[in-house]
């Protein structure tokens, strides 16, 4: 085996695993597609490995690329904490920042929190990684994160802003049609806006409430936002934020004292990041806008 591999064969690497193709790795990448071809036939020869099965469908991954994947990825993430870190050098806070929230979160809470960041700090570059995915603050995917969990990590510092509540929530329009219902046994009979794939919180909730169920919704998606756009829409009843519901009279929240699911928000970093002036006043914004975001949350509204 070669050693001393360059980045760039790794890059494309990854850039054919996560696409299926040359052609797609070329455009993610932003190079000539036969660049990304004599790449990965480098990065081959180099390894003495196969790493790809090529067919007319496009490059399916053999158990040796599966197996490199990891390694690869904590590369990439590892590039991408150096050209932040590179990025925010110098005097004041300036540079790149990470963030990764959940899709709502992102969309629905944080661009308020970030507009006033960038009116204070306008050399300051936000870059928002918005999935349900917990991304790894300890490899560097992000520098920091809002989660709707407690980390467990000890190379995390995180700072608890207060308690998001999950209610049942319902558009006028769809009440007006189909009534609305005075217990949970009445959402039986209503259409339900529920996820698609089975999670550890979703079974929680099914213990909890048993007609929250994925064969008991009409609709499925994993998206928390798209659910919030159904419940708009007045496609049907949906778990959502209540403080995010509140904002719109249209909204109505159901059954607030029978079904309500708390979730603890949490702000992290890595803690070799605290003293680093863009990530510290980054995270002192997102702990105080989240924190006022919450706190206007707590009028319950809802039959």
């Amino acid at each position: 085996m070669t050693s001393n591999i360059g980045w760039e064969l790794y890059r494309s690497f990854l850039g054919v695993l996560d696409h299926g193709s040359l052609s797609g790795a070329a455009r993610a990448l932003g190079v000539a597609q036969p660049t990304v071809g004599r790449h990965v036939a480098a990065l081959e020869k180099s390894l003495g490995l196969s790493l790809f099965t090529r067919s007319q469908t496009g490059f399916m991954p053999t158990e040796a690329a599966q197996s490199l994947r990891m390694y690869a990825e904590s590369m990439r993430s590892t590039v991408a904490a150096l050209e932040r870190a590179a990025a925010s050098q110098g005097s004041g806070v300036s540079g790149s920042i990470r963030v990764t929230a959940s899709d709502v979160v992102g969309v629905e809470i944080l661009p308020p929190i970030v507009a006033r960041l960038r009116d204070q700090h306008p050399g300051l570059a936000v870059e928002l990684a918005l999935t349900d995915r917990v991304q790894d603050l300890v490899r560097r995917e992000a520098d920091i994160a809002v989660r709707m969990m407690r980390p467990r990590q000890g190379l995390l510092v995180a700072r608890r802003v207060g308690q998001v509540m999950l209610g049942l929530h319902a558009h006028q329009n769809y009440l007006s049609r189909h009534g609305t219902p005075k217990s949970i046994a009445d959402l039986a009979d209503h259409a339900l806006i529920g996820f698609d794939e089975i999670t550890a919180f979703i079974r929680e909730a099914g213990k909890k409430f048993s007609v929250w169920r994925r064969e008991t919704f009409a609709m499925r998606t994993d998206s928390a936002l798209a659910q919030l756009a159904l419940i708009r829409s007045g496609a049907g009843i949906g778990v959502c934020h209540a403080a995010i519901a509140q904002r719109d009279d249209t909204i109505v929240r159901i059954l607030p004292k029978q079904f309500a699911l708390p979730l603890e928000t949490w702000v992290t970093m890595h803690k070799d990041l605290r003293n680093n002036p863009r990530c510290r006043v980054t995270f002192d914004a997102l702990v105080e806008g989240l924190g006022q975001h919450l706190a206007s949350g707590t009028r319950e509204r809802g039959p």
